[in-house]
């Protein structure tokens, strides 16, 4: 049985059986059925010279359309059923279960490119799953339009609670609500694709990548983030900026008026692809990056922190690799790192002397509570962020930072149990929060009050904030040393 989080993890090609029975077109019936027989196996697969799926035969087709209907030595190209759908082998099993069971498909031809790799049987994989899983993915499956992309939006509030009342992660969960968004983004520039060829606007006049930042493109979304969205265009010459530059400015407002209307509010910060500061060619951007690390100071600052965490959520993305090694390569100058560290002390761990939580002071609903974004992950993020940048490591996951800076020898093992530790159980306590918030008619936020956590859970969060206050104390330690010397 297949856990709650993992349907959500694994790909196609995890599930797929090998294809037992493929065979051309042009080959007799009696011949397929024979072969059906003998291999035991419930679908024959149809393909062309090129091993490319033109159709399927089933054991229904066979009852249906064979059986004391055409003779033996009819084509099964007569027969089949075509045209054919396939899923690729790298797509995730989830997206498969919803489509199949919404479309009543049972057999799913599997292919790697255009090749057949594979046969996904619905029948199979249902039974490795829970109950309330399939109901689960049933609330997230959407299409490309925003009716449903919007209720699957929704719906996320809802398995979220249900994968913390089992006992989830918070930090597995926050991984899974990114890929779901992420798989929502893809489905909105579709959408957004398909409506200005409706419309005349004709295709893309350049390939293009969207790019996300902050905690969707560290893989470590809330239920309910904002829009912090990029493009990524390829290089054009600039005579053609007048006809290829309208033609993004109007996708770009087509995109986020599409992605807010399904539920990811416009950014307060403008950090969207309706700003020119966030859509620019990969030269551009290349250019841009390269000049906020010269400068080192103020808004450059701010800005390369906000977007040093992107990821790609539409496109083949090669023009985001590009991107990622410049910025790999930029960003590990000293100067820049340090000026990067004095922004990043802003965030200061909500610890005292004698361990006593730095609570909210200021009159309001918030006061006595702790701020465990602000307060709590934000100033771990920030200094593993750095320290990744330092040592020219691409990952943007919290977590997987702190792996790969242990891989390198630049954290103890005791440095990467605590962190990762911290992470993740300040993780679980916002997150319950939040939708305590919700439930209780609250905008969800990320103030909690200690009196509302266990004995047991006050001691760990004090452990945590510790954590993190001593790694970020000896890593300001290591640069007043560097400097000096």
């Amino acid at each position: 049985m297949l856990s709650q989080i993992a349907v959500f993890t694994h790909k196609v090609r995890e599930h797929m059986d090998p294809p037992r029975v493929v065979v051309a077109a042009t080959v007799s019936c009696f011949e397929v059925v024979q072969c059906l027989r003998e291999t035991q196996a419930s679908a024959a697969i149809i393909v062309d010279a090129a091993l490319e799926p033109v159709g399927i035969l089933t054991e229904r087709d066979v009852s249906r359309r064979i059986a004391f209907q055409v003779g033996p030595d009819t084509p099964v190209r007569q027969v089949m059923s075509a045209p054919v759908s396939t899923v690729q082998a790298q797509d995730f099993l989830h997206h498969a279960v919803a489509w199949m069971r919404r479309d009543g498909i049972r057999h799913l031809p599997v292919v790697d490119g255009r090749r057949v790799v594979g046969l996904l049987e619905l029948d199979d994989v249902l039974a490795r799953l829970s109950g309330q899983t399939v109901a689960q993915i049933d609330r997230l499956s959407h299409q490309a339009d925003p009716e449903t992309m919007r209720a699957a939006k929704r719906n996320q509030e809802r398995i979220v609670a249900e994968l913390l009342a089992d006992a989830v992660p918070a930090a597995d969960i926050q991984q899974l609500l990114s890929r779901l968004n992420h798989q929502i983004y893809q489905d909105a520039v579709n959408h957004c694709l398909w409506r200005m060829e409706e419309e005349g606007q004709g295709p893309p006049p350049v390939p293009f990548e969207v790019l996300v930042m902050g905690s969707s493109g560290r893989g470590e979304s809330s239920l309910w983030p904002d829009q912090d969205n990029g493009l990524i265009l390829e290089d054009y010459p600039d005579s053609e900026h007048n006809r290829i530059d309208p033609w993004f400015i109007a996708f770009s407002e087509r995109l986020t008026t599409t992605l807010d209307a399904v539920g990811f509010d416009y950014c307060n910060g403008y950090v969207m692809a309706t700003n020119p500061l966030w859509r620019k060619t990969l030269s551009q951007w290349r250019a841009q990056i390269s000049h906020w690390i010269r400068k080192s100071e103020g808004l450059a600052l701010r800005l390369s922190d906000i977007l040093f965490d992107f990821t790609c959520v539409y496109g083949e993305g090669r023009l985001s690799r590009l991107l990622r090694d410049h910025v790999t390569r930029e960003a590990a100058r000293p100067i820049f790192l340090r000026e990067l560290f004095k922004v990043d002390e802003e965030h200061e761990v909500a610890l005292g002397p004698f361990g006593i939580f730095l609570t909210e002071r200021r009159q309001g609903p918030n006061q006595g509570k702790l701020n465990l974004k602000i307060t709590g992950t934000l100033p771990l993020v920030g200094a593993i962020r750095i320290l990744a940048l330092k040592h020219g490591i691409p990952e943007t996951s919290t977590l997987e930072r702190i792996a790969a800076l242990h891989e390198r020898g630049v954290l103890s093992h005791d440095q990467q149990d605590a962190l990762s530790h911290a992470y993740r159980h300040i993780v679980q306590l916002l997150m319950r929060q939040q939708l305590r918030d919700r439930e209780a008619g609250l905008n969800p936020g990320s103030y909690v009050s200690p009196r509302s956590l266990s004995r047991r859970e006050v001691a760990q969060l004090k452990v945590s904030f510790r954590g993190v206050k001593l790694f970020r104390a000896a890593r300001a330690a290591t640069r007043t040393t560097t400097r000096a010397t």
